[in-house]
């Protein structure tokens, strides 16, 4: 499996990105999806996440700002990041919680981690 992430990039605060994560491979189905970020010098962190049925949660520094969506049939999640702020730059890490089958296997509840976008919010 592979999740591979896209949209990162340069903005001045006020802006917008839109992120976009697919993930592939001998996935039977996604139970979750989700967007966390790690800025320099701090802990990894939750951003946004999104269940199978489209239960969403979010950091309450994102609240009102960013906006989780996903495309079952893709198998693909969006970020639809507004009114970035300076500290809202970090490298943003797609995660996927899914099923998968391996060699006639079926595994659950399987992690995977995208490698990263950079997103860098001017001021």
């Amino acid at each position: 499996v592979q999740l591979q992430a896209s949209g990162g990039g340069l903005v001045q605060a006020g802006g917008s990105l839109r992120l976009s994560c697919a993930a592939s491979g001998s996935i039977i189905s996604i139970n979750a999806m989700g967007w966390y970020r790690q800025a320099p010098g701090k802990e990894r962190g939750l951003v946004a996440a999104i269940t199978s049925g489209g239960n969403t949660r979010y950091a309450d520094t994102v609240k009102g700002r960013f906006t989780i969506s996903r495309d079952n049939a893709k198998n693909t999640v969006y970020l639809q990041m507004n009114s970035l702020k300076p500290e809202d730059t970090a490298v943003y890490y797609c995660n996927a919680d899914l099923n998968e089958l391996v060699l006639g296997t079926r595994y659950d509840g399987m992690d995977y981690w995208g490698k990263g976008t950079l997103v860098t919010v001017s001021s």
